[in-house]
């Protein structure tokens, strides 16, 4: 089974067992409402088991989240900087036009039919998402993604075509 990151566990809030969160997913409220279902995975990568989402509310930048009969401070501190994932079967669909991360990194980048690159990562500094273009030779390109940049994404055919701005490739 495929699992997709959503967020991780970066300390303990109070002593009711909520842990703090800091999520990775645009879909907080609906990855973290009470019922939902995550995994946890340790520092290494490994799955430790299945939790269900008991309570949920936001806290400065964090998601505070506390899980279902884990009620108490001494049952969740041994999950510092664990990972909370959502197993595919999980995720719901989206409308046209919008992705899910792991469906866009991977994907070829193209300016005027030529292959630049592939998409590495994606940041969140704020208002857009950026997309790491890992090129040949050269410097990772960051192409933010908006529509005058991010043309066209094509998922089927593993293909994204782009127009990169002026100012944008230092090297050219």
């Amino acid at each position: 089974m495929n699992y997709f990151n959503v967020g991780k566990i970066v300390n303990t809030q109070g002593l009711q067992g909520e842990v703090r969160v800091l999520s990775v997913t645009d879909f907080a409220d609906e990855r973290f409402k009470k019922g939902a279902q995550l995994a946890l995975f340790d520092k290494n990568d490994q799955f430790i088991t299945n939790l269900e989402i008991d309570k949920h509310r936001r806290h400065k930048n964090f998601d505070i989240i506390r899980f279902k009969g884990l009620d108490h401070i001494n049952a969740v501190e041994k999950y510092r900087d664990f990972t909370l994932k959502v197993a595919e079967e999980n995720l719901t669909e989206l409308a046209e036009g919008e992705f899910y991360y792991h469906e866009i990194i991977g994907l070829d980048v193209y300016e005027n039919d030529e292959l630049i690159g592939h998409v590495k990562e994606i940041l969140q500094p704020g208002a857009n998402d950026v997309w790491v273009v890992k090129r040949k030779g050269k410097r990772d390109l960051l192409l933010p993604y908006i529509p005058s940049a991010v043309l066209n994404v094509d998922v089927a055919n593993n293909r994204v075509d782009v127009a990169v701005l002026e100012g944008l490739d230092d090297e050219d």
